[in-house]
């Protein structure tokens, strides 16, 4: 059974960085496509990064040059850097994972696997 926990959210003033990471088990991030996605109040959800079975890394063109999406395959986690946060970064933030040959941010909101998402709160 696969399982994704997320953690590391939490508030934080404008300007300023997060770290995310998703605890994965069950999963194997080393053949597989990973990611994380993002939904605020009253907004659809929006795929932020993604990150392929060979460590290609894609970003939203909203976080691009500010997120960084990472892995750590001995431990099976997987982190997401957020700096030069703005209130628009304000969400709920999930990490996911699916059997994707094409791994991209905008499939991660419809991803197989799913954790039950942290909080990010900028002011």
């Amino acid at each position: 059974q696969v399982q994704l926990v997320e953690s590391g959210g939490g508030s934080v003033q404008a300007g300023g960085s997060l770290r995310l990471s998703c605890a994965a088990s069950g999963w194997s991030m080393k053949t597989q496509c990973m990611g994380w996605f993002r939904q605020a109040p009253g907004k659809e959800r929006e795929g932020v990064a993604s990150i392929s079975k060979d460590d290609v890394p894609t970003y939203a063109t909203s976080v691009q040059g500010r997120f960084r999406i990472s892995k750590d395959t001995a431990k099976n986690t997987l982190d997401l850097q957020m700096d030069s946060l703005t209130p628009d970064d304000t969400a709920m933030y999930y990490c996911a994972a699916d059997f994707l040959s094409l791994c991209v941010p905008s499939r991660m909101p419809n991803a197989r696997y799913r954790g039950r998402g942290t909080q990010v709160t900028v002011s």
